[in-house]
């Protein structure tokens, strides 16, 4: 019987821990920090987070599968910076052709991964870290490292916006997290992602592409990245050519931090949902209380060391 309770209790703290995690956080910050929770914070903080939200979403597909894509940050670059070229006042372009221009692009890049990761069996490791600097490349050439300013109105509008008092990136990413569970839990395709990375060759004798399903996943990430760039253009209102610089970095974290195991089949889009407001109200409330970004890299690198390490504990003991 104590075992069983042992086991109940570190089972109970594996699964729900993040939760207690996040209020702990934001108790800290709200002690530091009256400003910290207010309204108006609150709601930009959340704007701010959707687009690490957005990288997240795509990065649990991934690794829900045994895969990673370092190449996120560089994608959301990228498509931020081709929406921005076709979002220019001169061109004439309404918004929502540079909005799926920079859809498409992430949509490219993201399949390119797909092809070479899963049928010409390149690590994921190595070809999105390929990816990252080809796409960073691109960007630059696009732009010669400049930025793109003189962005349309209705364009700024996709990041910069509200719909009432709630922004519309927040909405985005909500619309985009309801679609995500009900892809993941209440189709075909999500059993198939978790058998993908659960038990690869179980479920090609059941008769899974695993072939498909693994260049699809790299698919969705690259298109949520793009979607993630559009934003990130849309709300500093200009294209950057160092638009999502390691914001890989903060995707990655999220989707360990809410339970996600890298090494597949196993993971929760809940706990990434827990796992990238951790990681929002980490960035807002060290800004605010002026802590160097050297120091924040620091944190969020031992945030990753530590939750890996935990969800290899927890795999052993399992």
């Amino acid at each position: 019987m104590e075992r069983q309770k042992k086991f109940n209790t570190r089972g109970f703290i594996a699964k729900y821990g993040v939760i207690f995690g996040l209020a702990l956080i934001m108790i800290f910050f709200t002690v530091m920090k009256a400003k910290f929770l207010t309204v108006e914070n609150i709601l930009n903080m959340l704007r701010q987070t959707s687009i690490n939200g957005l990288l997240a979403i795509g990065m649990t597909f991934v690794v829900l599968t045994g895969g990673i894509d370092l190449s996120v940050g560089s994608i959301v670059g990228a498509s931020g910076m081709f929406a921005a070229l076709a979002a220019r006042t001169e061109t004439g372009i309404p918004w929502y052709i540079a909005f799926l221009i920079g859809l498409m692009v992430g949509l490219l890049l993201g399949t390119i991964n797909g092809i070479i990761i899963s049928y010409l069996r390149v690590p994921a490791f190595i070809a999105t870290l390929g990816m990252l600097s080809i796409a960073r490349g691109v960007t630059f050439m696009a732009s010669n490292a400049k930025p793109v300013p003189g962005l349309s109105k209705g364009f700024l509008k996709i990041g910069g916006g509200s719909a009432g008092i709630i922004p519309i990136p927040i909405l985005i990413l909500t619309a985009v997290l309801i679609l995500s569970y009900i892809i993941l839990y209440k189709t075909r395709y999500g059993r198939y992602v978790f058998a993908t990375g659960g038990n690869p060759t179980s479920a090609r004798v059941s008769g899974i592409n695993i072939k498909q399903i693994t260049c699809s996943v790299y698919m969705v990430s690259g298109i949520l990245a793009g979607l993630a760039g559009v934003i990130l253009t849309s709300r500093v209102t200009s294209g950057l050519a160092q638009g999502g610089d390691g914001y890989e970095v903060d995707a990655i974290a999220a989707a360990v931090i809410g339970g996600n195991s890298l090494s597949g089949g196993r993971g929760r889009l809940w706990g990434t949902i827990i796992g990238f407001l951790i990681m929002g109200v980490m960035n807002n409330g060290l800004d605010m209380m002026a802590v160097s970004s050297y120091w924040q890299l620091v944190i969020k690198g031992v945030i990753i060391i530590g939750a890996v390490m935990l969800d290899s504990l927890n795999e052993t003991k399992s």
